[in-house]
């Protein structure tokens, strides 16, 4: 199981949201490319990047903070927030990404998801943000009736890379990950799931790879605030 350490992208500083709210942001840095370089110097494999404000805006606004992350580190990155065309797609990937991560159009526009994957085989991911179970759009600020295993399960034949699943009331809590429900994602589609919000501990990482079928774990305060230590996190996943 890969674990994806987050930069949180807010006006251009590192931040974490309890509960995906903008206005319940904790600053963790100014420098994101000089946190980047960190978790990398720790021996991440990958990292997770959203634009906050690009989630609400609906296009990039951190473009400068991702693109000297991608200057600074040599790792792949994947980014979420505001890329809901395929302009934005094929500018992003043609920057040095590794991935983007499709939110709001896998619901408002599905067919533009299936057209990225085919023409990007491995580099678009579907993120899947959920209260109760119902997807929730547009930087989580609306709740659809769209429920999650039905919107993942369409895209079963669609190539896409990854599924994030997010439980936007786990997001930033440090109250543990929904694992029972990931893992029932993870079952009930073919495509890799990776879980997000709520990853807290050592113990929440040893329970989502002890499940054999979630694929990667996002984790961001938990990280910042030292209650996971990134070292010793990744030699646990590794052994």
């Amino acid at each position: 199981m890969i674990l994806y350490p987050a930069i949180d992208l807010k006006d251009g500083q590192c931040v974490r949201l309890l509960h995906g709210e903008m206005d319940k942001a904790t600053v963790f840095g100014d420098d994101p490319a000089a946190q980047a370089a960190a978790f990398a110097a720790a021996g991440c494999e990958w990292l997770h990047l959203v634009d906050l404000n690009g989630a609400f805006a609906g296009q990039p606004v951190n473009a400068a903070a991702v693109e000297a992350i991608l200057a600074r580190v040599r790792l792949p990155v994947q980014l979420g927030g505001g890329i809901r065309d395929m302009g934005t797609i094929e500018m992003w990937l043609a920057r040095g990404l590794a991935r983007v991560i499709l939110g709001t159009v896998a619901v408002e526009d599905p067919a533009l998801v299936r057209t990225a994957a085919r023409a990007f085989p491995g580099r678009v991911a579907v993120g899947i943000d959920a209260r109760g179970g119902r997807v929730a759009t547009r930087g989580w600020a609306e709740e659809t009736d769209v429920m999650v295993t039905d919107l993942a399960r369409s895209f079963e034949d669609a190539g896409v890379a990854a599924i994030i699943y997010t439980d936007i009331l786990r997001d930033g809590a440090m109250t543990g990950p929904n694992i029972e429900a990931t893992a029932a994602l993870a079952r009930a589609v073919a495509i890799p799931v990776i879980a997000s919000g709520g990853v807290a501990s050592l113990a929440d990482l040893i329970a989502l790879r002890d499940t054999g079928i979630i694929a990667g774990a996002i984790s961001g305060r938990a990280l910042y605030d030292g209650a996971i230590d990134l070292v010793e996190a990744l030699e646990l996943l590794a052994a």
